[in-house]
């Protein structure tokens, strides 16, 4: 199986092939270049609701891992599913100044990092722990390939719960890697 990649957003159908040769080549650099995970694309709206359902947090976030290997049973090469809202990738891209491509391959790191084990919630030590590995295979990586024009994909609008906010809250911003 490998890596399998989905795009809920029409227009980023052309991501599957470079995102899943990217992905390959970071479960090569975190030690699981056998290991299978799926990788859907979606938009703030898909992500916000995945993440009320998993995470009871009524808003959309950057990139959702859901690990296999937390279950009981046998060792299996598949590690779980990865989640990226290219709404969320654009919005950051920009906003750091960096290529969307380097936006997308830390947030595929980040997720693939929690389906191997990783877990920078439980504590500052495993939270260091987690920022040095994802450095490390960002920097194995090298360089990005362009994948996408930004502006042709995703908007990097804020999304509506976002802009519609009477309170004035917002999604809690991504820590830089």
């Amino acid at each position: 199986m490998g890596v399998s990649v989905r795009s809920r957003l029409r227009r980023a159908s052309s991501l599957r092939r470079p995102m899943s040769r990217l992905a390959q080549n970071i479960l090569a650099a975190a030690g699981e270049p056998d290991g299978e995970l799926s990788l859907d694309l979606v938009g703030d709206r898909r992500m916000q609701r995945l993440n009320r359902q998993y995470r009871g947090r009524d808003y959309p976030t950057d990139v959702l891992a859901f690990p296999m290997r937390e279950a009981k049973g046998p060792v299996t090469p598949l590690l779980g599913d990865v989640v990226i809202s290219l709404h969320a990738a654009a919005r950051q891209s920009a906003a750091g100044g960096r290529p969307i491509e380097q936006e997308l391959a830390a947030l595929l790191v980040h997720g693939i990092l929690h389906l191997v084990g990783y877990d920078h919630e439980r504590g500052a030590r495993k939270a260091r722990r987690m920022r040095r590995k994802e450095r490390s295979i960002l920097k194995s990586l090298r360089r990005v390939p362009r994948m996408i024009e930004a502006r042709s994909i995703v908007s990097p609008q804020p999304s509506r719960r976002l802009r519609s906010s009477k309170a004035g809250l917002r999604a809690p911003r991504r820590r830089g890697l």
